[in-house]
């Protein structure tokens, strides 16, 4: 597997149809609400103690930490994905077992993870999603292809965006502060 954890500008090469930014507010939209998920969990990452970055997630196991960082890490791969659909080609060959391994992967890897580390991972990465979403036309948001992930349904960009991009930060934040009483 190619490692994902960081977007390069030639990643989001998409995006390049005529600007003009009458055709970008949906995008400009989207890209906002990513920005203030990211925002959310970094805000709440920075005010955790010690003990509450290393206490794990009822039911996910994953220390909350780890899931910071794995949001973090998630961009990359979840807005090349988005990419692939705004250009018209399918996902393909990506199961759920292929995500859960990676999941579980990560958090192998990144179980010593520090608070310093993951908030600039998701700093980083979550600047670099939003450019990309922020590039993308109403054309290109509206393209849909199959998704294996999604058992070949023809999703649009938008929506995966949304589904996956876009909620990944609100997801964790909402079981975090569940399990911390914040």
């Amino acid at each position: 597997m190619t490692d994902h954890s960081t977007i390069t500008q030639r990643d989001y090469e998409i995006g390049t149809d005529d600007y003009t930014p009458a055709t970008r507010l949906r995008s400009k939209a989207l890209a906002e609400r990513l920005e203030r998920g990211a925002r959310d969990l970094i805000a709440l990452a920075l005010s955790l103690t010690p003990a509450e970055w290393e206490t794990r997630v009822p039911k996910d196991g994953r220390k909350v930490g780890v899931l910071v960082h794995h949001v973090a890490s998630m961009y990359p791969i979840e807005i090349q994905l988005a990419l692939t659909l705004a250009s018209g080609r399918p996902v393909e060959g990506l199961t759920w077992d292929d995500v859960h391994a990676l999941n579980a992967q990560h958090a192998k890897d990144n179980d010593g993870v520090t608070k310093e580390a993951a908030v600039a991972l998701l700093r980083a990465n979550s600047e670099k999603a939003s450019a990309a979403v922020r590039s993308l036309s109403d054309v290109e948001l509206d393209t849909a292809a199959a998704v294996s992930l999604n058992e070949h349904a023809p999703l649009t960009c938008q929506y995966f965006i949304e589904d996956h991009a876009l909620r990944h930060s609100y997801h964790h934040l909402f079981f975090i502060r569940r399990t911390l009483g914040k």
